[in-house]
């Protein structure tokens, strides 16, 4: 029987073929025949065993010519060993599962620290990695079942809650009629006059934290939901 490869995980060696038939089989590293590695898109030939498919041959002339037996990269591929790079940082459709979302996470971190330290083209850097951190929020989102516009949460919270701090702090400054030079001079006095602000600074920090946490630690739905199917292939 032939089908298509929707899911592969090099590290659980383990995938999900859609067969020609309508029915989805799992398989495992074990029942490649082929030394190429699998990707979701590629189409196999298999015998389907109880459910799971076996003696998968990857043909070629598939979607994509990773993993085609004796075949080789296309110039445009940005699949490495089954990680799809620009699914990952670019895309907002299907799920990834926790352990990618946290590899893309932490490139992405340190990108953006890199960028800091540049003048000018580092701000624009930073201006860019705004698309593939939403990319990868919403499809972590989308593995949980949850509708991607819930990333909208922490920016939103972020700015409402600066906001409310900056005016509270201006509004204590103004309050309390002193010069730049006073609080400058003055520890205490300039301490003071954050005060009021100090609670709302923190909410704009521990909000996009405790999002981050739930999505990146909150497993994902079990087999296909609305948004695809499982990237573990359970």
């Amino acid at each position: 029987m032939r089908g298509e490869i929707l899911s592969y995980d090099t590290t659980a060696g383990a995938g999900l073929i859609s067969g020609d038939d309508g029915v989805r089989y799992g398989f495992s590293a074990a029942g490649l025949q082929s030394p190429a590695v699998p990707a979701p898109g590629v189409r196999v030939d298999f015998v389907p065993e109880d459910g799971e498919a076996t003696q998968i041959l990857i043909l070629a002339g598939g979607p994509s010519t990773v993993g085609v037996a004796g075949g080789y990269a296309s110039s445009t591929d940005t699949t490495v060993a089954g990680f799809d790079w620009q699914k990952l940082f670019l895309s907002f459709e299907g799920r990834i599962r926790r352990s990618h979302f946290w590899i893309g996470w932490l490139i992405l971190l340190g990108v953006g620290v890199v960028a800091g330290w540049l003048p000018i083209i580092g701000g624009l850097i930073s201006l860019a990695l705004i698309w593939p951190n939403l990319a990868i929020t919403v499809k972590r989102l989308h593995d949980m079942g949850k509708t991607g516009w819930l990333a909208a949460i922490p920016w939103g919270a972020a700015i409402v809650f600066m906001t409310i701090g900056f005016v509270m702090v201006m509004g204590a400054a103004i309050a309390g009629g002193m010069g730049p030079d006073y609080y400058e001079d003055n520890p205490a006095a300039l301490f003071a006059m954050m005060s009021p602000g100090i609670g709302a600074f923190v909410l704009a920090g521990l909000i996009p934290l405790a999002f981050l946490l739930w999505i990146g630690l909150v497993e994902g739905d079990k087999g296909d939901n609305r948004f695809g199917p499982n990237p573990k292939g359970e």
